[in-house]
């Protein structure tokens, strides 16, 4: 609880617009919860504002982590603003779309129905590339800069941008197909709220752990440095470790997807 009130903290001196986003994003979550309850509609089998409430909530932990993480580098307040302000508003904009698809109760991905709906997710693909560049530059400086964060923190930083990349690659891979399903065709049986499909091979699994990589990998050095007396050199080889083994689960999600296998058979 310390270390969250630490990261909302800094977010919210550091970065006021991205973090008034973040609360714009939870409470639209809040609409979404209740549009569960009170709108029956359903979208390839599971309620329309099950989309919306996953993407709301998962993008304001990304922004959140994004926002607090570019505080160790060594970045001028201009250059910090100016990414922290295309990253929060390509993603904002991105999760708009998301959600008015959702209140309208039709698909945001994949959907090329009319000329309106593939305009929508052309933005959202145009979007997501803006903010896959930000990731890729923000790998890089991890690699080039010294960061104002321990050794270990580093490199767990720099292990959570490559597999978020490798997470986005995954999601271009899913759009190449116009599916996330492996051997059938989107919707039928899934696993509560996450859907994903329990039936067949699912590409959102190996797309949500990566895309998750840049809280869990640093997260973890970051016990590793704070809380555990643990050597500089022993922390650096267990994030390696650790990175290696969160990739490598990666790899293995989406080598059984590809392979039509679900990630859990009901």
């Amino acid at each position: 609880m310390k270390y969250l009130n630490e990261v909302i903290n800094t977010v919210k001196k550091q970065s006021p617009i991205l973090f008034s986003i973040v609360i714009i994003h939870l409470l639209f979550a809040v609409v979404a919860i209740i549009g569960l309850f009170v709108d029956e509609r359903t979208l390839l089998g599971v309620n329309v504002w099950i989309k919306p409430l996953k993407f709301l909530i998962s993008d304001a932990i990304f922004l959140m982590t994004s926002g607090y993480l570019i505080t160790f580098y060594p970045y001028s307040k201009k250059k910090r603003n100016i990414i922290n302000n295309i990253v929060s508003f390509t993603i904002f904009f991105e999760t708009a779309i998301i959600v008015m698809q959702g209140a309208r109760g039709v698909q945001s991905h994949y959907n090329q129905s009319s000329l309106v709906d593939g305009v929508l997710f052309g933005m959202m693909g145009l979007l997501i590339g803006i903010n896959v560049l930000i990731m890729v530059l923000m790998l890089f400086d991890s690699i080039r800069l010294k960061l104002n964060t321990s050794k270990s923190i580093q490199i767990g930083i720099v292990l959570g941008w490559a597999i978020i990349i490798f997470g986005s690659w995954i999601g271009g891979q899913m759009i190449s197909q116009m599916s996330h399903n492996i051997g059938v065709a989107d919707g039928g049986e899934g696993l509560p709220l996450v859907n994903w499909s329990t039936i067949a091979g699912d590409l959102r699994v190996a797309h949500f752990f990566g895309l998750h990589a840049i809280q869990i990998i640093p997260l973890f050095a970051y016990v590793l440095s704070k809380k555990l007396n643990f050597t500089i050199k022993k922390q650096i080889l267990l994030v390696l470790l650790f990175g290696l083994l969160y990739a490598s689960w990666i790899g293995f999600t989406f080598y059984q997807a590809k392979q039509g296998i679900p990630f859990l058979r009901f």
